[in-house]
């Protein structure tokens, strides 16, 4: 059982936590909610911010709990799940670098639905409810950053669970692998995430992945390489799975 992190934000050395005015903390540069405003504005927020730094396996939060803050990530790794009534967990996205949750903290007390925990030793930000809410009704611009996050991620909810009720397996890896090599615009990649992960994201087994991505390597689609290294040979060919 992981422990749940007490939220002390105490003890802050790292760089990417806290740094002087005008060079300004890693958490507004890094994420697009922030990073539009002007210098006097980000010194302002950075003024609310908080640091916490969560060690690897640690929870940040867990299903049930008060939800009052925003939290972005400055450095680290931080995976957001749900369990299923079985107990079984389905990831639900992996959070990197600029990338936040908490969200929902921002427009009423709630409790939180799903579970975050940190997949290596993670730096973050976080933001208490009432703050934000000041900046957001001072700052227009960030409100309607949140508005374009929020469009995205529900965008993405809604064509994988479309995917869990119409898809086949290999259709949903073989789109996940095409659209990942879209997105940023690479033939090779690195898998974004472990086959565990992968399998729990996109309603399947481990097992299951590594057969199926084999079938696809046989096909001559993909090709497998070294520390879970997906190079498409054929892209065309794997959005027709």
């Amino acid at each position: 059982m992981h422990k749940h992190h007490n939220h002390s934000t105490s003890g802050c050395s790292d760089s990417s936590c806290h740094n002087t005015h005008g060079n300004h903390d890693s958490c507004i540069n890094l994420v697009p909610i922030f990073n539009h405003l002007d210098d006097n504005q980000k010194d302002e927020i950075l003024g609310l911010i908080k640091p916490l730094k969560v060690k690897k396996g640690e929870m940040i939060y867990r299903a049930g709990e008060l939800s009052d803050s925003l939290y972005i990530v400055s450095s680290g790794k931080i995976k957001i799940y749900r369990l299923s009534e079985s107990g079984k967990e389905q990831l639900v996205r992996i959070l990197r670098e600029g990338d936040f949750t908490g969200e929902l903290a921002l427009f009423s007390e709630t409790l939180h639905e799903a579970y975050a925990e940190a997949m290596l030793d993670t730096w973050m930000c976080t933001i208490r409810r009432a703050d934000l809410q000041e900046l957001l009704i001072k700052y227009p611009s960030i409100s309607l950053k949140l508005l374009s996050e929020f469009s995205i991620r529900l965008e993405t909810s809604e064509k994988q669970t479309a995917r869990f009720a119409t898809e086949k397996v290999e259709t949903r890896i073989a789109l996940f692998l095409a659209e990942h090599a879209e997105d940023h615009e690479v033939l090779t990649f690195k898998l974004p995430m472990s086959r565990k992960d992968l399998a729990s994201y996109l309603g399947t087994t481990p097992e299951t992945i590594s057969r199926k991505l084999l079938e696809l390597e046989e096909a001559g689609l993909i090709l497998q390489k070294p520390k879970n290294e997906i190079e498409i040979t054929d892209l065309e060919g794997l959005l027709l799975i």
